[in-house]
């Protein structure tokens, strides 16, 4: 018995020696091959651009061991964005989501990646033979139980190049399921105003298998119950931030639900979303744009293969590089429930819109459509409504074309008949970077203060 207990304890005293001597190998471990990365990345993100501008480290010159230059934002200019050019137009038509950026400065440390040059070389995750991150996967449902925002279980999960690579897929997918019954082809709709984006794929990509038809109201009012029907639900919308229900039931007709803008930052948080099929993008999640990053929520296992197919044959997967970036920017946002994050932007977005709100007050030319408060099940009480776009209408009966009305007064939106209703409506984009949007703000106060200098002098 004694023998044992001195097996025993040797056997615990060993385990506690080599726990300690690994915990002090791990606490006085220093980098080797990462310091000059580490290096040049920190140096490229040093240059201040007078902050109006950021330096990077893919920039002009770099190859030839320059320092990174400094790539200004709009209406800046001069080496280190100095300049600021008088009377330039202002860009109010992207949809880049910059006034995050901010915040992700502040979150240099914690959302920093360095990579070795032999990670993820193979086309597959090995031990999975899949193109997508299986701790990916889990993160993603992990951010959505922590927001609220729609239900994971039982779904499957695809990753695409952003959304905007992920309707196409949704697309083919359900045109296909739907034209297996029908010789003719499935007919996409989408209720006005809708994002331009999905009638310009369905038209350069002249599928057989499908055709852009335009408006879901306008169809409902044929009482078509023969032919096959795919409508695309945008809620929050782009362009006019309202809350979208489908317009279509039946069962000749399959949805697909695209709920990029569903997070605190733009509108309440009121219910988790249920769907069938739903579409989520980084862009709008961290500000990521450029990473080209989104995701599908799908319940169908044949639509996801079809889906799977349709990633497979266009771009073999997503980029292992980004799901990597994908993955350190979403345990950021979740390592303290979303709250640093999400309260940055919606507080960034609130400031916004009470600015542009009161400047459009004061004009009766132009009208801008918002939406009363509601209880956000995220922040845990009653918020504005902060879309990532300003809707606004021209009212006079002579202002025809509304976006080249802005256009005149120096500011770019996007054309509402792109979005498939008047001219009347231009959208504005506010969530671009701090300085667009003090140069947005500017010019809307010039605009709307000729109407006051035209009434005083009748």
């Amino acid at each position: 018995m004694e023998k044992k207990l001195l097996i025993a304890a040797s056997i615990i005293l060993n385990l506690r020696f080599t726990i300690h001597s690994l915990y002090n190998n791990f606490s006085i471990w220093s980098p080797t091959w990462t310091n000059r990365a580490a290096g040049e990345a920190e140096a490229a993100a040093y240059v201040s651009c007078s902050g109006h501008g950021r330096a990077y480290l893919d920039g002009i010159g770099v190859l030839d061991g320059h320092k990174p230059p400094c790539e200004c934002n709009n209406c800046y200019t001069g080496k280190d964005c100095s300049i600021l050019l008088q009377d330039c137009p202002v860009d109010a038509d992207s949809g880049d989501p910059l006034f995050l950026e901010p915040f992700w400065i502040g979150k240099a440390e914690e959302s920093a990646v360095v990579e070795s040059g032999w990670h993820r070389m193979s086309y597959q995750f090995e031990e999975l033979g899949s193109f997508d991150s299986a701790e990916l996967e889990r993160i993603i449902k992990k951010l959505h139980n922590v927001v609220g925002n729609a239900v994971t279980d039982d779904r499957f999960i695809i990753f695409g190049t952003g959304a905007t690579q992920l309707i196409a897929a949704s697309v083919h997918a359900l045109s296909l399921t739907n034209s297996s019954s029908s010789s003719s082809p499935s007919r996409l709709v989408s209720s006005v105003p809708y994002y331009n984006m999905y009638q310009q794929q369905a038209e350069f990509f002249r599928s057989a298998h499908l055709k852009f038809e335009g408006d879901a109201h306008v169809w409902k009012q044929r009482n078509d119950n023969i032919t096959q029907v795919i409508e695309i639900v945008t809620s929050p919308n782009n362009p006019d931030g309202k809350a979208k229900r489908a317009v279509l039931d039946g069962p000749n007709v399959k949805t697909i639900h695209d709920y990029a803008y569903y997070w605190p930052y733009f509108t309440p948080i009121t219910h988790q979303v249920d769907e069938d099929l739903s579409l989520f993008s980084l862009s709008k999640t961290t500000g990521h744009a450029g990473s080209r990053f989104g995701w599908a929520l799908v319940k169908d296992k044949a639509v996801y293969e079809r889906m799977k197919t349709y990633i497979t044959l266009s771009s073999m997967g997503v980029s292992r590089d980004t799901q990597l970036r994908v993955l350190q920017l979403l345990k950021v946002v979740i390592d303290d429930g979303g709250d640093e994050i999400f309260n940055f932007g919606y507080g960034t977005l609130k400031k916004r819109w009470e600015i542009v709100n009161k400047i459009l007050s004061m004009s009766t030319r132009f009208s801008l459509e918002t939406k009363k408060p509601e209880y956000c099940n995220y922040f845990k009480r009653v918020r504005d409504f902060t879309p990532s776009y300003a809707w606004v209408k021209c009212e006079r009966l002579e202002d025809i074309n509304c976006y080249e009305i802005f256009k005149a007064a120096k500011i770019t939106g996007r054309n509402g008949q792109e979005f498939g209703t008047e001219e009347r409506f231009v959208r504005l984009s506010l969530i671009k970077s701090q300085n667009d949007f003090d140069q947005l703000s500017n010019m809307l106060k010039k605009l709307v203060s000729q109407e006051h200098v035209g009434a005083d002098s009748i």
